[in-house]
C-alpha cells in the first residue's frame, strides 16, 4: 500500500480544451495496469476537443452537469453520481453546459507506448450549441 501526495492542479492546455478547464491527476499510467485517471473541472461553456480512446473511457460526474457528445450527434447529459462509459474507438468530447460547471473523474487505460488518448480538432461552437439544444429537448 502506498500513499501518493496530492498532485497539483493544472490548467488544461489550449490545444486540447476550449474554455477554462483544470485537471488534477489521480493516477499516471504505469505497469502493469496503465490506468490513467484525473479529476477534471470545466467552467460553464468549457469542453474538450474531439478525441478517441483506443481502450475506451469512463467518466464519473462529481458535480454539475457534464455533456458527452459523439460525432454522429448523440449527446448525454450526466449529473452528479452518474457514470458515462465511452466505447473504445468512438470519437467524442465532454464538458460543461453553457450555464453550469461540470466536474468529473476521467479514467482511461493507456499502454507502455500510448497515452490512451488521441486528440483531434476543437468542437465547433455550432456543434456545442447543437448539444445544448439536444440536452434541452431531453429534459
Amino acid at each position: 500500500m502506498n500513499l501518493t501526495p496530492v498532485t497539483p492542479t493544472a490548467k488544461g492546455p489550449a490545444d486540447r480544451f476550449t474554455g477554462d478547464v483544470y485537471v488534477t491527476p489521480i493516477a499516471a499510467p504505469a505497469a502493469p495496469a496503465y490506468l490513467s485517471a484525473g479529476i477534471v473541472h470545466f467552467t460553464p461553456g468549457a469542453r474538450t476537443n474531439w478525441h478517441v480512446h483506443p481502450n475506451g473511457q469512463t467518466l464519473h460526474v462529481l458535480e454539475g452537469i457534464a455533456l458527452v457528445g459523439t460525432r454522429d450527434g448523440d449527446v448525454i447529459a450526466a449529473r452528479a453520481g452518474e457514470t458515462v462509459d465511452c466505447d473504445p474507438g468512438v470519437e467524442h468530447w465532454h464538458g460543461a453546459t453553457s450555464q453550469t460547471l461540470a466536474v468529473h473523474v476521467a479514467a482511461v487505460v493507456a499502454s507502455a507506448s500510448h497515452s490512451g488518448t488521441d486528440w483531434n480538432d476543437a468542437v465547433s461552437d455550432d456543434d456545442y450549441a447543437g448539444a445544448q439544444s439536444a440536452v434541452t429537448e431531453q429534459r
